[in-house]
């Protein structure tokens, strides 16, 4: 007989379930998002519109660039990110993986750990974002992570990469105020273009960052 699971009372308790009760339950309703996390699935509100114009704005740069320079692929929400090492099912915002490590991508979900990662807080994710996800995916080995706050008060975007001694530093601005990423050779961003409205065309930034140096 199939297992029946009660939605629980508040967004971030957990429910117990194996890996492939949890792959059920994405399945059985729209409504229900979650990760699967050593044999408990954090449930997670659904997003609002800012988050996610956000994701598909900041999708839509990255992509296009990483296309036109051939350097690996893109995974966009709902994607899955099993971290072995962890016993962990992730479903980030945002991924990168490069060419070299595109053996791990198959149909069903990449096998390990991306390259980048892109969390985008919402009011339910700030502890899971900053704290948790930030340490999981530090020992897990993702080169670099960014973590963006679009909240009202709170915009702000932290980047980070892997260092030597294995713990994550944060990637600073330039003069200009631009990040430059560390595993997505050629890329750069100026955290300012997220809060605009509009928004800048991401096809008309990408020729700026095909051109050489942040300007």
């Amino acid at each position: 007989m199939a297992r029946t699971f009660a939605q629980p009372a508040t967004e971030q308790a957990p429910l117990r379930m194996s890996y492939a009760e949890w792959q059920s339950w994405l399945g059985t309703e729209e409504m229900h998002r979650g990760e699967w996390v050593d044999g408990e699935v954090v449930v997670f509100a659904l997003p609002k519109y800012l988050h996610q114009a956000i994701l598909l704005w900041l999708a839509r740069l990255l992509a296009e660039y990483v296309d036109r320079r051939e350097l690996g692929q893109v995974g966009v929400d709902g994607a899955e990110m099993w971290l072995r090492s962890r016993n962990t099912a992730r479903l980030p915002d945002l991924f990168f993986v490069a060419t070299a490590n595109l053996g791990q991508l198959n149909a069903d979900r990449l096998e390990g750990p991306a390259d980048l990662v892109v969390e985008i807080i919402s009011n339910d994710s700030v502890t899971r974002d900053r704290r948790e996800k930030f340490l999981e995916y530090q020992q897990a080995g993702i080169l670099e992570y960014w973590i963006i706050d679009p909240r009202p008060r709170q915009q702000s975007v932290s980047c980070f990469a892997l260092a030597a001694d294995g713990r994550y530093h944060e990637i600073p601005a330039d003069i200009n105020g631009h990040v430059q990423s560390r595993v997505v050779t050629g890329f750069w961003f100026d955290p300012s273009w997220l809060w605009q409205e509009p928004r800048p065309r991401p096809y008309e930034l990408v020729p700026r960052f095909m051109s050489g140096a942040p300007h």
